[in-house]
């Protein structure tokens, strides 16, 4: 497979695609640096950590790719610390994100990574072996059940998906977010989800999957689950 920054159809970006692409999120990557925040319609800020993100992969992320098997998609792989980790040793990954510069950015890594949604057609679909969500990803959408059983969709039966989940457990929210660097003015708004490990784990349930393993490294904590 080889890396692309486009390849085949694209539906129109809606408003959260509009988001990851457009300044500020675009200037942070490039830069390597914040400061970026979630801003919720209450006001409170969500941190990015755009500086992990362009980092190289931690422990925390070393842990995580220590439970990838076979084939992985990572979703919405940012800047491709884990999708450059993962094809450093040789493993068959490609990363998606609907962030132009995230994409450059995992390419010039020497990732493999598509501008694509999660929701869009998608090379390898029914045959990942592994799917990653981190760095907040479950929040894609603004709607858990719906990612989770497209998720089941681009694993293999059997498949294997870990998530990154917010470190308090019951957390469960939904919100209209904005992407802002605190300084200019936010862009537009888009769906956005928060859950923590109790609460994955109900949604879980209810979209066939069941979990498979669960760890905390480094404040970060994590769930495998497997697709029934």
């Amino acid at each position: 497979m080889r890396a692309a920054t486009r390849v085949g159809r694209r539906r129109t970006a809606p408003a959260a695609e509009r988001a990851w692409s457009a300044d500020p999120y675009a200037d942070a990557l490039r830069a390597g640096r914040g400061p970026l925040f979630l801003r919720r319609a209450d006001g409170r800020l969500l941190p990015l950590d755009v500086e992990r993100w362009c980092a190289e992969a931690d422990a925390a992320d070393l842990e995580v790719l220590r439970h990838c098997e076979g084939a992985v998609l990572d979703v919405g792989c940012g800047p491709g610390r884990l999708v450059a980790a993962l094809g450093a040793e040789g493993r068959r990954v490609l990363g998606i994100d609907v962030s132009a510069a995230a994409v450059a950015h995992t390419v010039r890594r020497g990732g493999q990574a598509l501008l694509r949604s999660v929701f869009d057609p998608l090379p390898g679909t029914g045959r990942w072996d592994t799917a990653l969500l981190v760095d907040g990803n479950l929040g894609i959408g603004g709607d858990p059940d719906a990612l989770l059983r497209r998720l089941a969709q681009l694993l293999s039966p059997g498949g294997r998906l870990i998530v990154e989940t917010d470190p308090h457990p019951d957390v469960d929210e939904r919100a209209l977010v904005q992407i802002t660097d605190a300084h200019r003015t936010p862009g537009v708004p888009f769906p956005w989800a928060r859950l923590g490990t109790t609460a994955l784990l109900h949604h879980a349930r209810s979209t066939d999957w069941r979990a498979d393993d669960r760890w905390s490294t480094n404040g970060r904590t994590f769930v495998a689950l497997r697709a029934k």
